[in-house]
């Protein structure tokens, strides 16, 4: 596996990944969920083909972006449904 190298911050974790890593994956990294279901419970990527729509974050500001699809970027600020429920 090549060399972290890459940084990114995942609700407010910051999370060092190689190229080719998943946001998805960063996420777990950081120590987050994706989701909280209705009844609050947390959820995380569950397909990983961008089907299930269960891996949904903002990224940069976007809303509702499939983190099993896109790969991180340097300096990529990820805010997780989690994240959101605690505010």
């Amino acid at each position: 596996m090549a060399e972290p190298n890459i940084t990114l911050t995942v609700d407010e974790v910051v999370v060092r990944v190689a190229p080719g890593t998943t946001v998805a994956a960063a996420a777990l990294m950081a120590g987050t969920q994706t989701r909280v279901s209705v009844s609050g419970e947390p959820r995380a990527p569950l397909c990983g083909m961008g089907i299930c729509f269960e891996c949904r974050v903002t990224i940069n500001g976007a809303l509702h972006q499939r983190s099993c699809q896109i790969l991180c970027e340097p300096g990529m600020r990820v805010t997780t449904a989690e994240e959101r429920s605690r505010r």
